[in-house]
């Protein structure tokens, strides 16, 4: 493609990002202009010189030739932060498939207009005498309002602007004409918006372990000796990763850089925080969904401008514009929710490799159970592994108790809680120590039913089904249909029709039945959706205001409370049942996690696993907190079946109104995939195409989804496949389907 044209982002560190301008490419720029770059441009009537950067190049321009400016010239020089994260928006869109807008919106998430916060003063200009003598003349014209602001200031130099305007009832205009006449002035501090509300109190420094120093000696010395990398921290539940994290970052605060803390859900952010406040006070922040536009906003600008040093929070946080990064740490990295599910649908992990790239930085990974992609890649030699195997406490691990609930049955036990379960809780109600009880689901009940006939209650909409909530009401979670439950079968008009129920909202009433006396919190999505509500539930759980916290998967990852003794995890294989080659990672993770909750102080631990497949390697492994058991066995599947990470797999998803045409719009592309395989490789080696075909949920909201999948060893291989899709997507014009691609999906679809 010859580059005559560019699409331009002119001024993307004032003006809200809209749209790009387009321009013409001079002769002797083309052979090495690239997107992303910097260049001056001549904007407006007055054709003024404003810097802009370059996000699309074209070979045929999008409006008439004629009225089509050129660029000026590419800006050499400093990269400012602006640029950097148009290098990582040309990344993301180069490996992830997206058009630039949409990458650019992803890396700058808080650039839309937002109206900074001012803190307003009114100040006297005028000698005691001059003010005196203006008084007499207000007094004198019957001017009250500007007499009583007068009075005031004689008294008090410097008011607030709001008292003024509030308890002294003075209008802006009276203020107005006062300043016109040189009386007084308005002086105006902009003020960022801080979301960290928590007391200056220093936190405790903890003497770390032979293993832990290690760890931090060595990728400090790496980072002097500009031998910057990506490491794995292998570390079992309760060996302090978090004191690692610390210090490094101290080491590398002290080095002049800043740091970045990656953790994977919303309600981690509290504990975490404190823990890390308490460590460098106010030069840590926070990022994430919960924070108004003001508040990210405030803190992108609090970054660029050097007043914080760390900033926590969820995948988003990745894009926070320091300008020298030191060091990325990604918490938790296995968990699912690292991967973008909206387009471009980056993964954290590989676009902190690109952003510690650009930086110079050190990369850190932790987790108890380890991604298979990142110990993969650490087995390979690169990622450097680090391994700990100890509690920071000096406590074992907890002893975990499998129940099978097949017995229970049997036994005649048709409760949701095991006889052990029951046990144990009883025991720990006695003795005033802490429980926590798992369930990987949401809301009050799975589907409806109709046990006589089978009848499903499905969304109209969507190829779901609908979920009782509290209040008789069955909603989608997919598009938010909502309608009453029902009492008869609309099929066969049977009384038979109920939900399964084993939501956390059930869990919570049969706890407060068996035991009355014992104080119950529950966390799930539904508790948590008033902001602050994850903190308030936390805070409450650890000042022991509560003796059981019932929860879904938010429970059981990264907290620490010193007093739970004892961890239930509710029908465990649930997620063993998803039509999903990632199904058995995840529960050995979520089971292994639950676990870890478990005695994390000084009193031993104990969980119950209650599952119906109790034989299953994943049960059996997570059981046995036997990590490289699990990996060499889930591994070794991955390599007959050609799935990530052995093999890189592309997910192409159509979506239209029409099915007819969105199957032959995915069948088409499909066909244009197998075009790519080399017919000299081996059938077990060369590039494969599965699909296409409806999507698992093939219609939602009335729109139809069908999904193929590319499989090659190659990952650029698989960029080139994209990028055809995407040219012959656009050579289309689509107007009612639209094509969405996702790299190595942690769903499939």
């Amino acid at each position: 493609m010859e580059k005559i044209y560019a699409d331009v982002i002119v001024d993307i560190a004032h003006e809200k990002v809209d749209r790009p301008f387009q321009y013409r490419i001079p002769v002797d720029m083309r052979a090495i202009i690239t997107e992303g770059m910097c260049v001056h441009v001549p904007f407006g009537a007055g054709n003024k010189l404003l810097k802009g950067y370059v996000t699309a190049i074209k070979d045929t321009p999008d409006f008439d030739p004629e009225r089509i400016k050129e660029i000026k010239e590419i800006i050499t020089g400093g990269v400012s932060v602006e640029e950097k994260q148009m290098h990582l928006a040309a990344f993301l869109k180069r490996n992830y498939g997206s058009t630039m807008i949409q990458a650019l919106k992803t890396v700058l998430p808080a650039k839309q207009s937002v109206k900074a916060l001012e803190k307003k003063t009114v100040k006297l200009l005028v000698s005691d005498k001059r003010a005196e003598e203006f008084l007499w003349f207000f007094e004198k014209k019957h001017q009250t309002a500007r007499a009583r602001l007068l009075k005031e200031l004689m008294q008090n130099k410097e008011l607030p602007y709001l008292l003024v305007t509030g308890k002294l009832n003075i209008s802006t205009p009276t203020i107005k004409a006062l300043e016109e006449q040189g009386i007084l002035s308005i002086e105006v501090e902009n003020m960022f918006r801080n979301p960290v509300r928590i007391n200056d109190s220093t936190d405790e420094r903890k003497q770390l372990s032979t293993s832990q120093q290690a760890i931090v000696d060595e990728v400090l010395t790496d980072f002097d000796n500009d031998k910057k990398g990506t490491y794995l921290i292998h570390g079992i539940t309760g060996s302090g990763k978090t004191e690692v994290y610390m210090n490094l970052i101290e080491g590398i605060l002290l080095r002049g850089r800043q740091a970045i803390v990656l953790i994977p859900e919303i309600a981690l952010t509290y504990q975490t925080l404190m823990r890390f406040y308490k460590r460098f006070g106010n030069r840590v922040s926070v990022m994430n969904s919960t924070l108004s536009a003001g508040e990210k906003f405030d803190q992108c600008e609090r970054a660029k401008r050097g007043e914080i040093d760390v900033i926590i929070g969820p995948r988003s946080a990745l894009f926070t514009p320091f300008p020298n990064i030191g060091l990325i740490i990604m918490d938790e990295e296995h968990e699912p929710s690292y991967k973008s599910e909206g387009t471009p649908k980056y993964h954290a992990r590989e676009t902190a490799e690109e952003v510690a790239r650009m930086h110079g930085a050190s990369l850190v990974l932790g987790s108890a159970t380890p991604s298979l992609e990142a110990y993969y890649r650490a087995k390979k030699g690169e990622y450097k592994l680090f391994t700990l195997t100890e509690r920071l406490t000096g406590g074992s691990l907890p002893l975990v108790h499998t129940v099978d609930l097949r017995e229970e049955l049997k036994s005649g036990n048709r409760s949701i809680f095991s006889i052990k379960l029951q046990e144990l809780m009883t025991d720990r109600l006695n003795k005033k120590q802490q429980i926590m009880l798992f369930l990987n689901r949401r809301g009050y009940a799975g589907f409806i039913s109709c046990r006589s006939c089978g009848h499903v209650m499905k969304c109209p909409h969507c190829d779901v089904s609908l979920s009782e909530h509290w209040g008789g009401r069955l909603v989608c979670h997919y598009c938010g249909y909502e309608e009453p439950a029902v009492k008869l079968c609309p099929s066969c008009g049977s009384k038979y029709i109920s939900g399964f129920k084993a939501g956390t909202q059930q869990i919570e009433e049969k706890v407060k039945a068996l035991y009355p006396q014992a104080r119950v919190l529950r966390m799930d999505a539904d508790t948590t959706r008033q902001k602050e509500s994850y903190e308030k539930i936390l805070a409450a759980f650890a000042n022991r205001e509560a003796d059981i916290l019932i929860g879904t998967q938010m429970i059981v990852k990264g907290h620490d409370f010193p007093n739970v003794t004892l961890v239930g995890v509710l029908a465990a294989d649930l997620s063993l049942s998803v039509g999903d080659y990632r199904a058995g990672e995840r529960t050995f993770q979520l089971l292994t996690q639950a676990a870890g909750r478990a005695g994390r102080g000084e009193l031993p631990g104990e969980v119950v696993i209650q599952t119906y497949q109790p034989e299953n390697p994943c049960v059996v492994h997570a059981a046995n907190q036997a990590y490289e058991d699990f990996y060499e066995e889930e591994i070794l599947y991955r390599e007959l079946l050609r799935y990530p990470p052995v093999c890189n797999m592309m997910a192409v998803q159509i979506f239209a109104k029409d099915e007819e045409s969105g199957a032959r719009l995915s069948e088409e592309l499909a066909e244009l995939a197998k075009s790519f395989k080399d017919p000299t490789e081996r059938a077990d080696k060369g590039l494969l195409v599965i699909g296409p075909a409806p999507a698992a949920i093939g219609k939602v909201n009335d729109i139809f989804r069908f999904v193929f999948y590319v499989k090659y060893e190659k990952y650029d291989t698989l960029v080139e496949v994209k990028d055809k899709l995407e040219e012959k997507a656009s050579f289309l014009q689509l107007k009612n389907e639209i094509v969405q691609i996702d790299f190595n999906p942690v769903n499939l679809f």
